[in-house]
Formats: C-alpha cells, sequence, structure tokens
C-alpha cells in the first residue's frame, strides 16, 4: 500500500488496513529512541533499576517510540494525499525487549464533508505475546477520487468537526 494513494471511495467499513511490523525490539532500539527523544528514564535502560525498583517485567518500549508507529500506519495508509487529522490512544500493557509489535487499523465510519472524505478508525499495538497494548482511534481524511486534493496543510471544515 505504501506510494499508493487510498481514496475514500475504496474504503470499506470492517476491513483493516495493511499492518505494519517492527522487531523483534531489542535493548538497544530501546535505548536508542531514549537517547534520540532525551528521555532519560531509568526504566528504558536500566534493567536491575526496572525490575528491582519499579518491579517492572523489564526495561519498557517507549511510549512516544509507540505513538510514532502508530502515526506511521496512519500515514502509510493515507498516502501522500491524505491527512491524518485526529488521533487518540491509551497504553494498556507494557511492551520489553523481544516483543514484535504490529500496528493495525480497522475503519469503522466514513462520512462526506466538504467534499472530502473522513474516515474513522479503531487503532492499535498488539506485541507478539497477543497482548493488545495500545488502544485507540483516529480520524483519516482521504480525497475523494474525481474530487477535489485534501488542503495542505488541513483546516477542518465545521460540519466535520461536529460529525
Amino acid at each position: 500500500m505504501k506510494g499508493e494513494q487510498i481514496y475514500f471511495d475504496d474504503v470499506e467499513l470492517d476491513k483493516e488496513i495493511p499492518s505494519i511490523s517492527k522487531g523483534p525490539i531489542t535493548t538497544a532500539h530501546i535505548m536508542r529512541w531514549s537517547a534520540a527523544m532525551e528521555n532519560w528514564h531509568r526504566i528504558h535502560y536500566d534493567n536491575p533499576y526496572a525490575t528491582g525498583h519499579d518491579k517492572l517485567p523489564d526495561v519498557l518500549v517507549n511510549g512516544t517510540w509507540k505513538q510514532h508507529v502508530l502515526a506511521q500506519l496512519l500515514k502509510d495508509w493515507a498516502g501522500e494525499g491524505g491527512w491524518n487529522w485526529k488521533i487518540g490512544f491509551q497504553y494498556r500493557a507494557m511492551d520489553v525487549p523481544g516483543d514484535t509489535i504490529t500496528a493495525w487499523g480497522k475503519p469503522v465510519k466514513k462520512y462526506e464533508a466538504d467534499g472530502l472524505g473522513f474516515v474513522e478508525l479503531e487503532i492499535g499495538l498488539r506485541n507478539s505475546r497477543g497482548v493488545d497494548s495500545t488502544q485507540g482511534t483516529a480520524t483519516v481524511v482521504l480525497p475523494k477520487r474525481g474530487g477535489r486534493a485534501v488542503p495542505y496543510p488541513f483546516v477542518a471544515p465545521k460540519i466535520a468537526a461536529a460529525a
């Protein structure tokens, strides 16, 4: 799907969008992300601290990394002509080194406003232990076939905000 433009007209409700997987995640991945984000909380790099002091199962995959993967999922699906308008999620379980994490999404509602297509999705992250560690929702704006382009930067029409 990457590189192809999906159109609002082609979206089928309850049909999952192409997923993306990352991993298995290593402590090196977690440490590099922590360094890039300047997040020096010891639960992300110090196993004795994470397991002894905080009683965690291991060092933890960073929440900001998980957020990034969900944004990548939606960006890849929406293509260059789409716009990832809204995203919200909750971290519900821990991801640890050794997990492979799969981001998924499923369109659950679609509507049109101001000549554009709006798609609401359920989204989430599932690790290789079968745990849904992150769950949420998103709204993506897609062009309609033969319709106008999604403006950049995107400004939501008032009718869409109330839909």
